[in-house]
């Protein structure tokens, strides 16, 4: 029997699995530049998680450190609990990390199945045009892509559309990572809704997902943790779902770790109950002395008036 179908999606996350990948104490220098210092990071099987951290945090070497681009000066990477040294793109596509970068690097005057295949092409004695079109459809419903023909040109897809090409090529190697940098950059609402729905498909076919944002409501939409760097370094590590936007922001910004903030824990807890603005209580008291000088002032011509009979008849005439 099928269950019914509901209109509202289901907000509870499926259980991480197994441990995949673990960081551990990776530092990456450029001369007298230290890139990354120390950084630690763990991603477990259908896990999304998101890095976050302003611009030179670090964020897009430490994916180039696993994507083979660079090689980290020191420290361990451990894949599937196993130690790996990752000196070139090869190497990370052979353990099951694929990266998709922000210029998505597709060819946009060929198809989707030619995009798809581009240098890896089946062909046994010559290209297998049929094997890559099923292949390619397999690769699309596995993301439930919204794309109405494989043999139409890259140039004619929306910016979703060719987020879904790219991330579709990464899942050719049957990789266990995959890494998004900046996935719904420069994408619209539907576009941006569209991605999202694709790392929910990752995460719900098993796969760790790394994915670099700068957009916050992004990262609360699909992450299960939050990974902060701050110049370098680890800045924070946060559960989505017990954290908050602002936050987030503190964290990347170091506005937790400020003058501003150092003098405020340094005051007396107990604050000082709040007194009335100076001039409200200068005027209070000039009306209430007003008040009485009038009173008084009154009180006494009736005094005058009662025991001097004449005067108040003079005053009449």
């Amino acid at each position: 029997m099928t269950a019914p179908a509901t209109d509202s999606p289901t907000t509870q996350r499926p259980k991480v699995g197994t441990e995949l990948l673990a960081l551990r104490g990776v530092t990456k220098h450029f001369g007298a530049v230290a890139a990354l210092t120390g950084i630690d990071l763990t991603v477990h099987a259908g896990e999304v998680v998101a890095l976050v951290g302003d611009n030179g945090a670090g964020k897009s070497t430490l994916v180039k450190v696993l994507a083979g681009v660079h090689a980290a000066d020191s420290g361990t990477i451990s894949f599937e609990g196993q130690d790996v040294r990752i000196h070139s793109p090869a190497d990370a596509q052979d353990l099951g990390i694929a990266t998709v970068y922000q210029d998505l690097a597709l060819c946009e005057n060929l198809n989707v199945v030619e995009n798809l295949f581009l240098g890896q092409e089946l062909r046994p004695a010559r290209l297998d045009d049929v094997s890559m079109e099923v292949k390619a459809w397999e690769l699309l419903r596995q993301l439930s892509a919204k794309i109405p023909t494989v043999r139409i040109p890259v140039a004619s897809l929306s910016g979703g559309q060719r987020q879904t090409v790219a991330i579709a090529r990464s899942l050719l190697g049957a990789p266990k990572i995959i890494i998004l940098d900046e996935p719904t950059a420069a994408l619209g609402v539907a576009q941006t809704a569209e991605v999202l729905n694709l790392v929910e498909r990752l995460r719900e076919n098993g796969h760790g997902v790394i994915m670099i944002s700068h957009n916050m409501a992004d990262v609360l939409a699909v992450a299960d943790t939050v990974a902060v760097l701050r110049l370098g370094r680890n800045n924070g590590f946060f559960t989505v779902g017990d954290v908050s936007i602002e936050q987030i922001i503190a964290a990347i910004t170091g506005a937790t770790d400020n003058a501003v903030t150092q003098r405020a824990s340094r005051r007396d807890p107990a604050t000082p109950e709040t007194e009335a603005p100076p001039d409200a209580t200068t005027d209070s008291t000039r009306d209430a002395t007003t008040d009485a000088g009038e009173s008084d002032d009154t009180a006494s011509a009736r005094d005058d008036s009662s025991s001097n009979p004449t005067a108040l008849t003079s005053e009449k005439e």
